[in-house]
């Protein structure tokens, strides 16, 4: 097609999903950039601009129904259309060395509201914009920690939606399948960013490397798969 596609990144002010924009726009794909924190939102839009990316902003918490009703609005008034989305949104706020047995319940309540509510809700609002062109990418930012294979107790709330996060693809990829949509999960790996750590062994570059491929998936793509380093990985 000659019409760029469009595509939305959410948490993407900083870290990974900066970086997932960046690549994204750099293949000549039209950004809109979401962040919660409107002033960081802009600063990182702006940033972008600058290197001469087609990069625009839009302010939405994954958290609040209104706010994607709002995205979902603006998308289909302003471009008709969303081609990729990237749910790259989420939360790691399990205390240091929490253990399932010990872990509050309301710090589970707060990570699945972000971690899987969040993405719920936007593919639901923004697959039928995907429908109406009969294309679409769902990239669900995921984690190995969420891996049933390998599971273990530790940072349980955050595991748990990672895993959550997982059936969700699956259960997307089933009701879009044959609509030319393809959604898929992603492990990043252990990358240097606010939740990654400043010892972490990958830079952002290489922990948005699979979205980006992901997103721009060729029509006979997987889908309803999981991916570390554009290798499919065990749930």
């Amino acid at each position: 097609m000659n019409t760029p596609r469009i595509a939305v990144v959410t948490g993407a002010s900083k870290g990974i999903g900066f970086e997932i924009c960046r690549q994204l726009a750099r293949k000549g794909v039209n950004v809109v950039l979401t962040a919660r924190d409107e002033g960081r939102g802009l600063e990182a839009t702006q940033r972008l601009q600058s290197q001469g990316l087609n990069v625009i902003f839009h302010p939405l918490d994954v958290t609040a129904p209104a706010a994607v009703r709002r995205l979902a609005r603006y998308l289909e008034t302003a471009h008709g259309r969303c081609d990729i989305l990237v749910n790259n949104a989420g939360i790691l706020v399990d205390k240091r060395g929490s253990r399932v047995l010990d872990a509050e319940v309301a710090t589970f309540r707060r990570t699945m509201e972000t971690n899987v509510y969040g993405p719920l809700a936007l593919t639901q609002a923004l697959v039928p914009l995907m429908r109406r062109h009969g294309y679409g990418r769902v990239v669900n930012l995921s984690s190995g920690l969420g891996q049933l294979e390998d599971m273990g107790d530790g940072t349980p709330a955050y595991r748990m939606s990672k895993a959550a996060l997982n059936t969700l693809t699956r259960m997307f990829a089933t009701a879009t399948s044959g609509s030319g949509i393809l959604v898929n999960s992603l492990c990043p790996g252990w990358v240097r960013t606010d939740m990654g750590g400043p010892h972490a062994s990958r830079g952002v570059e290489k922990g948005a490397e699979t979205a980006t491929w992901l997103a721009t998936l060729p029509d006979d793509g997987p889908t309803g798969a999981f991916f570390r380093d554009k290798t499919a990985i065990a749930w």
